[in-house]
């Protein structure tokens, strides 16, 4: 093997999102790069317990690393499959560095995630596809969210949806960060929309988008917006399903190799 390439994610307990969002990342990969060697690493330790307790063995990062070093591998790419730099994106960073620190003579880099430069936004946007969102109906996009303060990529994620479909109703909110659906029914209610699509703005549609998303839970999205009287159909699908989207992934993986 030539070098190693880890790709990373916070990972999902949903074996069928797993396959269809996280798999397809890394056999493009592996497709891609035949004589590198490909692992896979959730960066979630809680994921991997719970998947560990069902008979199922996921790497984190460190252990990818070391699983490198055994191979004697010295060159390594980690491609974070991420929305944005965030916690995750940090803590994956610290793992690096702890690394490096113990092993000076190992290359090892990271790609950035999904929107991080000024074009990433533009390409995520003509990657959706998305059909038309005006008059009554509109479209809105659940993102993870954080406290972190690259969660402003969500803004301005939102921000680039008013500049290039600036006659569509199409909104960008999120479950932990700053903008919340709370804020989104306001708009929603001046514009006179009665029609509401939710979509999870996430790499795989696990909990997040089964459960806060979609469900028929008090605190879900889709009973607060019934309860304020709006028509609402949910669409349970990872942003890893589009092939437009795995290859921008790839795209940042190829700009560090």
């Amino acid at each position: 093997m030539n070098r190693g390439i880890i790709i990373t994610s916070f990972g999902t307990t949903f074996e069928k999102t797993r396959k269809l969002c996280i798999e397809p990342v890394e056999d493009l990969a592996r497709e891609r790069y035949s004589d590198d060697l490909v692992l896979r690493a959730f960066t979630s330790r809680i994921v991997a317990k719970r998947l560990k307790d069902r008979g199922y063995i996921v790497k984190n990062p460190t252990e990818a690393l070391e699983e490198m070093k055994k191979k004697e591998i010295k060159d390594i790419y980690i491609q974070p499959l991420l929305i944005i730099e965030g916690v995750e994106y940090d803590k994956t960073k610290k793992e690096i560095e702890k690394f490096i620190d113990a092993n000076e003579d190992y290359n090892v880099k990271i790609g950035l995630p999904l929107l991080a430069e000024e074009k990433d936004y533009e390409s995520v946007i003509d990657a959706l596809q998305l059909e038309e969102y005006k008059s009554e109906r509109a479209l809105i996009f659940m993102g993870h969210g954080s406290y972190h303060e690259a969660d402003r990529a969500y803004a301005r994620l939102q921000d680039k949806f008013e500049k290039t479909k600036k006659d569509e109703n199409i909104f960008v909110g999120t479950v932990e960060g700053a903008i919340g659906i709370e804020d989104i029914i306001g708009e929603l209610k001046s514009r006179g929309i009665k029609k509401v699509e939710l979509r999870p703005f996430m790499l795989v549609a696990g909990d997040h988008a089964v459960n806060d998303m979609a469900s028929d839970e008090d605190d879900s999205w889709k009973t607060i917006l019934g309860k304020e009287g709006f028509e609402v159909e949910a669409t349970i699908s990872g942003l890893g399903e589009i092939d437009r989207i795995r290859e921008m992934f790839l795209e940042h993986l190829e700009d560090i190799l």
